[in-house]
């Protein structure tokens, strides 16, 4: 039987402006991220610097706009001066996050160069774990120096004058977590979090700050952590961090189905927790959200945990899930999610880009090949621009073990005001179709292409060809959108069971 939702929609009815940084991803030294990722010198399509051609035109055809660099877990323990000048002179080192003999080959000015190449926004972090104020402050002005000073002095000896004008730093990576080298409490990290950070912003005054808020909801220290951090952090920094994965646990498919319920809730809470340290302080100031790494990644099921990895090198196989239909639906429905937190997240990155819980996989010496995944996040980050649009959702709800009553259905939607475009997502979690009455009452919609992403029910296998096979089965184009339009004006579409509808149109005040 087929179920019914509807969707309230009008382009004045608004959230916010979608920044570009929301379709951002994420390259750290883990596994084969960097090494045979987005850089063997020697491949096929190696460019004179070493960087795959091919894996960067596939970052471009994802629509990555920014990516965050070096970690993530890697940069507590990472000395970023070791990582510049002549490479012949560099010493790899153990980096003791992913027990991974580091080679050192690509540093600062490599990732920097090839990011400016690529026409993507780079997103730096300091080590706040083993360093502290002086080392952040350096790496500012070795990146966003003038000529004149002694790090900035460096950078132009090892052959590079102009400055790279890095516009958004991390303070540190999850420095709430005991994994963390050099973890800290609250008040240790809030204290050093915010020295850094002056010191920072005086060297650059023009910089972002985006300061560690809990790397899970479900950690003990959460809301506590943030509270207590931005009492000490609220004025220098710009925005807080917020870390979320995802997965299918116990064979239970409705709660996986629903992980952005889950995903609305971590947002929101943590909303309320930076504005209530706002209002203590009787600031007019919005602290905004960096949700810098998202994605789905079997952590619990399938991934031994760090301290149990043994010490390897030659950018070992680490963490390199393999992705089905299903888990490019949830993909899909987290970015609804963010879109519709578009007023309070204007950073986030889908953790990794290349290899490591990845949209595109490498083989080395070999060809790059997409995930499932990659075909969610490249429509959205093609189609959502403009304004991203407050839709009011009314849908059946159903219970699940793991986020309690979730809606069936889930909406998101974009407007650019200056063509009147239009970007509508669709989500159905059931494993029955669903007829979605579109209200747009005083305006008119149309839809006139799309792209529908469908779950499936097969275990996923590495390779390029079953990818290609689940990207055949269950990803299609939609030329032309099966729409009904009903007496009042309505339009109503019917979702697939287990679904995820990108549809492309316009939209006009009536």
């Amino acid at each position: 039987m087929t179920q019914r939702a509807t969707v309230l929609l009008h382009p004045d009815f608004r959230v916010g402006a979608v920044d570009r940084r929301l379709f951002g991803s994420f390259v750290e030294h883990l596994g084969r991220a960097v090494y045979t990722g987005i850089y063997e010198p020697g491949h096929d399509t190696a460019d004179e610097h070493g960087f795959r051609r091919d894996v960067a035109d596939l970052t471009h055809e994802l629509g990555v706009s920014m990516v965050r660099y070096p970690g993530g877990n890697f940069v507590s323990n990472y000395n970023w001066e070791d990582g510049v000048g002549p490479v012949e002179q560099r010493k790899p080192f153990i980096d003791l996050a992913w027990r991974t003999i580091e080679p050192n080959t690509i540093g600062t000015d490599e990732f920097l160069q090839w990011a400016e190449r690529e026409g993507i926004e780079p997103m730096m972090a300091v080590n706040l774990g083993t360093r502290g104020v002086a080392a952040a402050a350096a790496l500012v002005e070795y990146v966003n120096g003038e000529a004149g000073s002694k790090w900035a002095d460096m950078r132009i000896a090892n052959g590079r004058e102009k400055p790279y004008g890095v516009k958004l730093w991390c303070l540190g990576n999850e420095m709430d977590g005991p994994w963390q080298i050099g973890h800290k409490d609250a008040h240790e990290y809030g204290k050093l979090a915010g020295e850094a950070g002056k010191a920072m912003k005086l060297v650059d005054p023009n910089i972002e700050l985006v300061v560690c808020g809990s790397s899970s909801m479900y950690m003990d220290t959460f809301g506590e952590w943030e509270q207590t951090v931005l009492s000490y952090t609220y004025d220098i920094v710009d925005h807080i961090s917020m870390h979320a994965y995802y997965e299918e646990l116990d064979g239970d498919r409705a709660s996986f189905l629903g992980s952005a319920t889950a995903m609305d809730r971590f947002i929101r809470r943590v909303v309320a927790s930076a504005d209530a340290v706002g209002a203590r302080k009787r600031s007019d100031k919005t602290i905004t959200i960096s949700f810098d790494e998202w994605n789905v990644w079997y952590l619990e099921s399938r991934f031994p945990g760090e301290a149990n990895l043994p010490l390897q090198k030659d950018a070992p196989r680490i963490i390199e899930d393999i992705y089905s239909g299903l888990d490019a639906v949830v993909v899909g429905d987290l970015l609804n999610t963010l879109v519709n937190h578009a007023d309070r997240v204007p950073v986030a990155c889908l953790a990794q880009l290349v290899n490591v819980i990845a949209p595109i996989m490498t083989e080395p010496g070999g060809e790059a090949w997409k995930q499932p995944t990659f075909f969610p996040f490249a429509q959205a980050a093609r189609t959502a621009r403009g304004t991203a649009l407050d839709l009011r959702v009314d849908a059946p709800v159903f219970t699940t073990k793991r986020h309690g009553d979730v809606p069936t259905v889930t909406a998101a939607a974009t407007w650019d005001e200056t063509d009147g475009s239009l970007a509508l997502f669709l989500t159905n979690r059931t494993a029955e179709p669903v007829d979605v009455t579109i209200s747009h009452l005083g305006a008119s919609i149309t839809l006139t292409a799309g792209l529908e992403v469908t779950a499936d029910h097969e275990p996923a296998v590495a390779g390029p060809a079953h990818a290609a096979t689940v990207a055949e089965k269950h990803v299609r184009v939609i030329d032309a959108p099966a729409v009904r339009i009903e007496k009042d004006g309505s339009t109503v579409v019917t979702l697939a069971p287990e679904s995820w509808t990108a549809f492309e149109g316009s939209a006009a005040r009536a």
